[in-house]
């Protein structure tokens, strides 16, 4: 919505929410979540042609297009426990459309839900026949942390609607107003399941791609090849391509694991147990890596863990976002703290108190023993046995590794969730470096090679 009003001036955008506290942070100095360049645009815009109120009902009465961008979470009991999307939310915004709109109205599905959902929701916004809806589908495809720049110049923008005479016009409509910084031939409009479809299966597809690779990592770890040398090899390929194959600990964000899931409760509600089976594993596989890297740190740590304390650097789920829905640092915790040790986290921009609540989302209780957060690295790293790197943040790369070595208890550990490091240097340094598919080499060895090279 700040870019639309950014990109569009001559339109009015409001934001709207229940909750007071969420609409106060946007109206404030300090946005409540971090993106780079989104701050900058809020500025901009904000006050002339974007703003954000509590006045829900208000809102739905004036405005003309509705974008509903509310939660769609995994549901966690009842028919479709663990897989199928909770619609709760939406359908009570719908409810509230329903119930207050009494001009015709353009209904817009923001959040990702699953196909046919649109029918669902066109009973109950005409339940009442209070006026005349159009139900479109324009999935989002941006990716946190580069958000903005996949805004501003998007690969497509898809907008799917009725083939019908009104559905055409509202698509025209919402099509209109991409165009004012889209080049049109990268607007794609289509009918409304294809639409819904479309962006479960591009993030099944892009998740497959990562485990994938992570898969291959294992069997490079086994066989003394190096992950990044096969990644380079196939993303040469054309047919290919480089994208999406960096091996690491897993991939986490809101999206991947709830849409797969989303996918597999949709094929076995249609009868395809095969289909559903093979987009499953890509969400089991993902959870097997992190118990893989995992297992392998305690290992390698003379198979306990017990009262060390470890430097947990990057707690968000990628680089430049303090997002940790299912973040890979959940499990990587969990198996630690169970094995009793002190998880010593330091990430730039995420809360303590935000970790603590997606823990608690997945099972996992916190102690101030076990679970600690720090102002800085160096706290983190002071007396530690090892450092893991769980997010990729660019800072991580820029801090004096020899400094953090003579600080910590010896034999001293890295363990790269991220293949970010050089651990070529690292080695120099003394450290025992463990990196995700790539063969161990003790710091000593390396040594000697490197002198007698």
């Amino acid at each position: 919505m700040a870019m639309i009003a950014y990109k569009c001036p001559h339109i009015e955008v409001w934001v709207v929410d229940i909750s007071e506290p969420r609409i106060a942070a946007w109206n404030s100095p300090n946005l409540p979540i971090y993106e780079p360049g989104l701050q900058e645009i809020v500025e901009q815009c904000r006050g002339k042609n974007l703003f954000f109120s509590t006045s829900v009902e208000e809102k739905i009465q004036e405005c003309d297009i509705i974008f509903v961008s509310v939660n769609t979470p995994t549901k966690k009991s009842g028919l479709g426990s663990g897989r199928a999307a909770d619609l709760k939310y939406w359908e009570l915004v719908g409810r509230t459309i329903s119930k207050v709109a009494t001009s015709p109205k353009i209904v817009i599905e923001k959040s990702t839900v699953p196909v046919r959902t649109a029918a669902a929701l066109d009973r109950v916004l005409n339940a009442q026949k209070t006026t005349t809806f159009v139900i479109l589908s324009n999935p989002e495809f941006l990716a946190e942390g580069t958000a903005i720049r996949d805004l501003s110049s998007p690969d497509r923008i898809l907008i799917g609607g009725p083939q019908n005479e009104e559905g055409l016009d509202a698509i025209a409509a919402v099509f209109d107003v991409y165009a004012n910084w889209v080049p049109k031939e990268q607007i794609i409009t289509t009918n409304l399941w294809s639409s819904e479809l479309s962006k479960l299966v591009a993030n099944a597809f892009l998740a497959q791609r990562v485990s994938s690779i992570n898969a291959i990592s294992q069997l490079c770890e086994r066989t003394g090849a190096d992950v990044s040398e096969v990644s380079r090899a196939i993303g040469m390929d054309s047919r290919i391509g480089p994208k999406f194959l960096q091996a690491s600990i897993g991939f986490g964000g809101s999206c991947f694991q709830k849409d797969i899931l989303n996918l597999v409760y949709l094929c076995e509600q249609f009868g395809l147990k095969e289909v559903a089976d093979y987009w499953a594993q890509v969400v089991n596989m993902n959870n097997h890596q992190q118990e893989v890297f995992t297992r392998r740190m305690i290992e390698a740590m003379f198979n306990t863990v017990s009262g060390k304390k470890i430097a947990v650097l990057g707690f968000a789920f990628k680089k430049d976002t303090g997002d940790v829905r299912e973040t890979p640092g959940v499990k990587v915790c969990e198996l630690l703290m169970e094995d009793a040790a002190v998880c010593s986290i330091y990430d730039p921009k995420v809360k303590r108190e935000d970790a603590i609540w997606e823990m608690e989302q997945h099972g996992v209780k916190c102690s101030d023993k076990l679970f600690q957060f720090t102002e800085s690295a160096e706290e983190a790293v002071k007396d530690a046995h090892a450092i893991v790197i769980l997010t990729e943040w660019d800072v991580f790369k820029t801090y004096d590794y020899g400094k953090f070595y003579a600080m910590m208890q010896k034999p001293a550990f890295v363990f790269d969730g991220r293949n970010l490091l050089d651990h070529s240097a690292l080695r120099k340094v003394g450290f025992e470096v463990h990196a995700v598919g790539k063969p161990t080499i003790k710091a000593a060895e390396s040594v000697n090679t490197y002198v007698g090279a």
